[in-house]
């Protein structure tokens, strides 16, 4: 397994060193278009090798897109990051043509390679990669629904004052404050519904705790997040690399699934080596079917600015 992650600030760092600790590629390759910062964030975590017990070998370049070929697995997190005050809708105009020639230059070493899409407005640029190449759409994932799920389960341990390994929850819809869905009504404490322990409103604080989790974190932090961005982009990654079938949240371009279409959006995936394997389809109760069509509403306004783009 070869994984390129272009940009390599925080974010693409963070998913080099949670790859290569996992210790499931056999090679990791860091691009970014500053000049020598790409190779030295490689030298540095190679140089953890010996120490955290890892056999991947990280390297970088600075743009220079040949060293990908061969890629398995593409990781896209290059664009300015969130300022505090700033949406992730914001972001487009900066970051939709970036993305658009990283992309471009991916497939040109890797045509067979499965993209991952961290940049925000992820959904957007998630839909953006979709429409500007002819790669199958099970190849392109946004990688939103699993940081958001993972926030999810963080709020959810916090109230129940448990282990996070109890817990399981899902978040649905668009990578946005207002766009998540949390599905509370479906969250568990080791297969016994949350409910049964919290009150209404301690689980509708949750829910708002966690659609905000990123702008709490880039008004303490003055940036965007990277640890937890990180390690969910390395549970994709791995769910590829290993095949393993498992059902992660991803921004899957919908044909009808939920009745939305033209879009993409978080839902309920199984990953495996050729990347998205299948959508799920979950029974949705009518307050979280009418959640997700407010949130599709949403993505699909951000997505009209792309006109200019995909002209």
């Amino acid at each position: 397994m070869k994984v390129t992650i272009v940009g390599a600030g925080a974010v693409g760092a963070s998913c080099a060193e949670y790859i290569a600790i996992k210790n499931f590629a056999s090679e990791v390759v860091l691009i970014d278009i500053k000049e020598g910062f790409a190779e030295g964030k490689a030298m540095d975590l190679m140089q953890t090798a010996s120490l955290n017990g890892f056999d991947t070998k990280i390297s970088g370049s600075t743009n220079d897109y040949s060293k990908s070929a061969g890629s398995d697995v593409a990781v896209i997190t290059s664009g300015i990051p969130r300022k505090p005050g700033m949406t992730r809708e914001e972001l487009i105009g900066i970051n939709a043509g970036i993305v658009k020639t990283v992309t471009e230059n991916l497939l040109k070493h890797s045509p067979n390679v499965i993209l991952i899409v961290v940049s925000n407005p992820m959904d957007t640029m998630t839909y953006l990669v979709h429409k500007t190449t002819k790669i199958a759409k099970t190849k392109i994932i946004g990688m939103g629904g699993a940081l958001d799920s993972a926030r999810f389960k963080y709020r959810l341990a916090e109230a129940l004052d448990c282990p996070a390994s109890d817990v399981d929850g899902i978040v649905i819809g668009g990578h946005s404050d207002t766009g998540m869905v949390p599905l509370i009504e479906k969250a568990v404490r080791n297969s016994v519904p949350v409910a049964q322990f919290l009150s209404a409103d301690r689980m509708a604080k949750i829910v708002e705790d966690t659609k905000v989790g990123g702008a709490t974190l880039t008004g303490l932090l003055g940036t965007s997040a990277w640890y937890a961005p990180g390690a969910a982009v390395s549970e994709l990654v791995r769910a590829i690399a290993q095949d393993s079938k498992k059902i992660f949240p991803c921004s899957a371009l919908l044909e009808g699934e939920y009745g939305l279409s033209d879009l993409a959006i978080g839902v309920p995936c199984v990953l495996g080596k050729n990347g998205i394997e299948k959508i799920v389809e979950i029974k949705l109760s009518d307050s979280e079917k009418a959640k997700l069509t407010e949130s599709a509403e949403g993505v699909k306004k951000t997505n009209a600015d792309l006109n200019s783009v995909l002209a």
